[in-house]
């Protein structure tokens, strides 16, 4: 099913809705520039200060597939009010906050709301634009909002905590959220949802959300509880058995949750490996270079905000033009191939930065590669999740991508973490603190190198050049195209040779 809305509406509708978006992408990185001055404010203890972070984390990650389902069940368009709300509501709460008991569960309500934002906002995007040349420009915005999103919260977050108080960095999601909410009734026509007469599969919903839940804080925590502690272990267990539950009962349920039929489609599954190794990258990329820039340059949190710019500005030419362009005349494969392989040069150039390393020779570089990199691969990455799926699962399948990069960023940045501190206490007793902490960051960008440049070559294989998408997908994964579009007239062609599928439609 599609939006019947056309012309300019659409375009305005993409704004409003990258606008809703773009706000849950700020607030994962905002407010990590003023955790220090809500410590001091309310009297957060070290330990207890991560949880300002971890309780968005835990229903954030754990609430992706259920918000996406009940999109495709009761309808986007209304899934998509309610997180905004929620998610409005919960900010209110955290810039009134002046306890931490108040402040901890109100980062909880808005990591549900922001899942359920996050899960159906992709799939609203699919259906206002199946035009294969219109989707691939509406997708490169979105994928600037989620890319460049989190560079651009580190910034916002230096200015407003240093020009006014951590309050506002909740705060200022008030009128955004007041104006998504107003224009999204205004712009979106009311829609039912695609899954008629099916009922929520309770069991499947109550179990992965568990595991996802358990999965998150067992990762949130390796660090300082131990990666092979009994807690962490035990933990990791608990979300394998609750996870081997939920895929028998989606297996035998009449109308599951998340019909397993979506992992035979080719490009549905290739995506999300890729997603997941690309997430790690993106998380060694932002947080350890931003660690990099405060610990061992010496930038503050505003001069580190501006030290991203040219990689936003990059990353914003490529994800908001030349991105559709590239897909059109190439396909999903090679673009997504030669992005990440980029990418993976940028962080390896991040792996020789030395102690005493300058903005020009040593740090712009590796952004401006990177910035090319996930310009270029953003896009026909969203789209080798979505393009196979149908309609009425479009809700699912954006839920299992977040996911994905949700997973893939907690775990490779603990992972990268772990990697990080151990080869710097290795490195102390030969060389000064600021010296050991940079060794430990080059070992972090080198394994960050890898898992990019692994993606882009799994992408570069294993992607199907191009394939039909729509009702028939799940019982058709197999159908392939000859070859990969040459232009965008071919793949109108190819529309209007199919045209007896849906509207959802591959390049």
């Amino acid at each position: 099913m599609t939006h019947s809305i056309h012309g300019r509406q659409r375009w305005l509708a993409l704004i409003v809705l990258c606008l809703g978006v773009l706000m849950i992408v700020l607030d994962t990185t905002i407010v990590n520039v003023a955790l220090p001055s809500i410590a001091a404010d309310l009297g957060f203890s070290e330990t207890s200060l991560v949880w300002v972070v971890n309780a968005y984390m835990l229903t954030f990650g754990g609430c992706l597939l259920l918000g996406g389902r009940l999109g495709d069940l009761y309808g986007h368009r209304k899934l998509f009010l309610c997180g905004i709300t929620l998610f409005t509501i919960a900010s209110l709460a955290c810039g009134m906050a002046n306890s931490q008991v108040l402040l901890v569960a109100a980062r909880a309500v808005q990591g549900l709301g922001g899942a359920i934002v996050s899960a159906v906002s992709l799939s609203l995007i699919m259906n206002l634009f199946t035009e294969p040349g219109e989707r691939a420009k509406a997708m490169g915005v979105y994928g600037f909002v989620c890319a460049g999103g989190g560079s651009i919260g580190v910034l916002l977050g230096g200015l407003l905590t240093n020009l006014l108080s951590w309050h506002w960095i909740f705060l200022v999601n008030l009128p955004i959220g007041i104006a998504v909410y107003a224009l999204c009734l205004a712009l979106l026509p009311p829609a039912r949802g695609h899954a008629h007469g099916e009922r929520l599969d309770v069991a499947g919903a109550v179990t992965v959300t568990a595991s996802l839940m358990l999965a998150v804080y067992a990762v949130v925590n390796g660090n300082e509880a131990g990666w092979t502690s009994a807690q962490t272990l035990g933990l990791l267990g608990a979300a394998l058995v609750l996870l081997a539950a939920f895929l028998t009962i989606e297996a035998r349920v009449e109308h599951p949750l998340m019909p397993l039929g979506l992992f035979r489609l080719r490009n549905v599954a290739t995506a999300n490996v890729v997603g997941v190794l690309w997430a790690a990258a993106m998380f060694a990329w932002f947080f350890i270079s931003a660690l990099y820039l405060q610990r061992v340059l010496g930038y503050r949190p505003l001069q580190v905000g501006l030290a991203f710019l040219p990689a936003n500005l990059i990353m914003g030419f490529f994800s908001l033009g030349l991105s559709a362009r590239v897909v059109m005349r190439f396909g999903l494969r090679r673009p997504l191939a030669v992005g990440l392989l980029v990418a993976a040069c940028g962080l390896a150039l991040f792996a020789r930065a030395p102690v005493d390393g300058s903005f020009v020779l040593d740090v712009l570089p590796g952004m401006m590669l990177l910035g090319f990199g996930a310009g270029i691969a953003f896009n026909p990455m969203l789209l080798a999740a979505m393009s196979d799926v149908d309609p009425a699962d479009s809700g699912l399948a954006s839920g299992i991508v977040n996911t994905s990069f949700m997973m893939g960023g907690a775990l490779g940045l603990a992972v990268l973490a772990s990697l990080a501190a151990a080869r710097s206490e290795a490195m102390q007793a030969s060389a000064n603190a600021t010296a050991a902490l940079n060794s430990g960051y080059h070992v972090a960008f080198l394994f960050g190198a890898i898992f990019a440049a692994a993606a882009g070559v799994l992408g570069g294989l294993l992607l199907r050049p191009g394939q039909a998408g729509g009702a028939g997908a799940h019982g058709e994964a197999g159908t392939a195209l000859a070859s990969e579009p040459a232009s965008a007239s071919s793949s109108a062609e190819h529309s209007r040779g199919a045209s007896n599928r849906t509207a959802t439609e591959d390049y």
